[in-house]
C-alpha cells in the first residue's frame, strides 16, 4: 500500500469517466506513486468529490487522501447504514461534519471504520490540472493496470 495516497493500485482512479475526469479537474497526484485523486470541487453541489458518498470502504479509501490533504489532517471514513439497510461509506473531517450530517439525516447510523490516524505532508505532491502529454501517459497506465 502507498504510505501517501492509501492505495495498491498506482491506477486506480479517476473511478468514473477517467478521461473527462482528467482533462476537466484539478488532481492530487501522489508524490510517492503518481497516482492522480480528483480534488476538484463539483460546481453542482459546492462539494469536493471526496465529500460524495461511496459504494465500498475500497473506493472511499481511494479518495481520502485528497480529504487529509485538504483539511490538513486525518479524516476518518464512516460506515453508513439507513433504516432500509442500505450501506455506503463517506469520510468525514471532523465531529462537526458529522454532528450537521446526522442532523440532516436522522435515519442513518454510522461508524467509524478507516483512518490513517495521523496527517503527514509528503514533498513531491503536486496539485495540478494536467497537460494533455500527462494525462494520454497516466490513461496508457490507467489502462495496462
Amino acid at each position: 500500500m502507498c504510505q501517501e495516497c492509501y492505495s495498491n493500485d498506482s491506477r486506480a482512479t479517476p473511478k468514473l469517466h477517467p478521461r473527462e475526469c482528467l482533462e476537466n479537474h484539478k488532481q492530487y497526484i501522489c508524490g510517492t506513486c503518481g497516482r492522480c485523486i480528483c480534488i476538484e470541487c463539483d460546481k453542482k453541489r459546492n462539494v469536493q468529490r471526496w465529500n460524495f458518498p461511496f459504494k465500498t470502504l475500497e473506493i472511499a479509501k481511494l479518495y481520502l487522501r485528497t480529504a487529509d490533504y485538504t483539511m490538513k489532517k486525518a479524516c476518518i471514513i464512516y460506515k453508513i447504514k439507513n433504516n432500509k439497510g442500505r450501506i455506503s461509506f463517506k469520510i468525514f473531517a471532523d465531529d462537526l461534519d458529522i454532528e450537521k450530517y446526522l442532523k440532516r439525516n436522522q435515519d442513518k447510523i454510522i461508524e467509524p471504520v478507516f483512518s490513517v490516524g495521523e496527517y503527514k505532508e509528503y514533498p513531491d505532491t503536486k496539485v495540478k490540472k494536467l497537460t494533455l502529454d500527462e494525462i494520454e501517459q497516466y490513461l496508457i497506465e490507467y489502462k495496462n493496470h
